[in-house]
C-alpha cells in the first residue's frame, strides 16, 4: 500500500501534518464584497473529518432555508463564540453539538487553521477535528436542513478548486468554490477548506 500523502490521506498522516506549525497563507476573501466594519464578531467552525473505512470523509451541513444569514448554504457546524467559551476550540465544540448533535468527547481536536473574516462581520476561526465512527448525530431542525459527507480527497484536489463570479448590487464578486455532486460549496466555507489545502501541502 503506498505510503499516505495529499492524495491519498489517512488519519495517522493528519495527526502528522498537524503535529508541528506549519503556516498557511491567510484565507481568501471574495473579490469585490466588503468585509465589515471592524470589530469583527468572534466565531468558530468545526471541519470534522470522519475516519470510515473506505477513507477520510469531511462533514457538512446545510442550513435551512429560512434563517436570515446564508439561507440554504453549505456550511460547517459552528457559530458564534459566547461570554462563557473559554477557547475558539470550545465555540466550535459547543456549536458542533448544538447544530448536529455531536458531542465533544468524540472529537479529536488536531489544531486550528488561520482566521477567516466574512462579509456578515465575523472574524472565524476553523478548528479541525477527527471523528471516529460510530457516533449519533441529532440535527437542529430550525437550523439544519441535511448533513452529508465529501471524501477528503477529492477536496485536496486542486483540480476541483473553482473561482467563479456573480452580479450583486451592479458588482461583479469573485469567490472560492468547490462543487460536488448536487452541493454547491462557496464561498466562506470553499475558501477555509482551500485554506486546508494549503496547510497540509505546506512544507513548512
Amino acid at each position: 500500500m503506498p505510503a499516505p500523502t495529499l492524495s491519498n490521506p489517512d488519519a495517522a498522516w493528519l495527526r502528522a501534518r498537524f503535529s508541528i506549525d506549519r503556516g498557511a497563507q491567510p484565507v481568501r476573501t471574495a473579490t469585490g464584497a466588503s468585509v465589515a466594519e471592524t470589530p469583527l464578531r468572534p466565531a468558530s467552525v468545526l471541519i470534522p473529518v470522519i475516519e470510515r473505512e473506505a477513507g477520510l470523509t469531511v462533514l457538512f451541513t446545510r442550513r435551512t432555508a429560512h434563517l436570515q444569514a446564508h439561507a440554504g448554504q453549505i456550511s460547517f457546524p459552528g457559530g458564534g463564540a459566547e461570554p462563557s467559551d473559554a477557547s475558539s476550540i470550545e465555540t466550535a465544540l459547543r456549536e458542533t453539538q448544538e447544530e448536529i448533535g455531536l458531542h465533544p468527547r468524540q472529537v479529536e481536536v488536531l489544531g486550528t487553521l488561520e482566521d477567516h473574516p466574512t462579509v456578515t462581520g465575523y472574524l472565524v476561526t476553523p478548528v479541525v477535528g477527527l471523528v471516529s465512527p460510530p457516533f449519533e448525530l441529532r440535527l437542529d431542525e430550525f437550523e439544519v436542513a441535511e448533513i452529508f459527507e465529501v471524501p477528503l480527497v477529492f477536496l485536496l484536489d486542486p483540480a476541483n478548486h473553482r473561482r467563479d463570479s456573480m452580479i450583486r448590487e451592479g458588482r461583479r464578486r469573485d469567490f472560492d468554490a468547490v462543487p460536488y455532486g448536487p452541493h454547491y460549496i462557496w464561498g466562506a466555507t470553499a475558501a477555509m477548506l482551500l485554506q486546508f489545502h494549503a496547510y497540509l501541502s505546506s512544507n513548512g
